[in-house]
């Protein structure tokens, strides 16, 4: 993880173009670098959002299409499916979904109603609720996952291809993803 912020602090040094993310500019004129740590992070803030637009745009259409699954209900099935037991807690469900503990209970209520998720009290805590996938939840993950994963490579390949975002998804594939085709080659 280290490694990856330290990759994402070099994304700072590259100028700010007109589209607004950092780069080369096309438009002719010159951009100055931002000078200040604050105007580093919001820049680092926006060329981020503009690569998580992108992908989640690219997976909602692709898990849409063939599984009328959203990208949070994957991230969900997937949280679970990774989770001994195949449970968690509410709470813990929001924070790694990134949603307000109510959404999060609308979100599983959906789930739950087409039989991908089942809810239970945890047996330690009776106000403790469980959310737990289930046998169908596991073989749609199970379908849609090379799906995501397919997706996902090809957007992050596309967006290799913009100057702007070239940097910031080499931090995200990491070291790990440059090895692999020199292992791949017997190197």
């Amino acid at each position: 993880m280290c490694a990856a912020i330290a990759r994402l602090q070099q994304l700072h040094t590259l100028p700010i173009s007109a589209s607004g993310y950092r780069g080369a500019h096309r438009g002719g004129g010159a951009w100055r670098s931002p000078t200040t740590p604050s105007r580093c992070r919001a820049q680092g803030w926006r060329t981020l959002a503009a690569l998580h637009g992108r992908l989640e745009e690219s997976l909602e259409k692709a898990l849409q299409a063939e599984f009328a699954l959203s990208v949070v209900e994957y991230t969900v099935l997937d949280t679970l499916a990774r989770q001994d037991g195949w449970h968690m807690r509410m709470q813990q469900l929001a924070r790694a979904a990134a949603l307000s503990h109510s959404a999060t209970t609308r979100l599983v209520t959906r789930l739950e109603n087409r039989g991908l998720l089942a809810r239970y009290l945890c047996p330690d805590d009776r106000r403790g609720i469980y959310s737990q996938i289930t046998d169908q939840g596991r073989e749609l993950l199970e379908r849609a996952r090379p799906v995501h994963d397919a997706t996902l490579k090809e957007s992050l390949d596309a967006a290799a291809a913009v100057p702007e975002l070239a940097r910031l998804v080499d931090a995200l594939q990491g070291p790990a993803s440059q090895e692999m085709p020199r292992r791949a080659a017997g190197t």
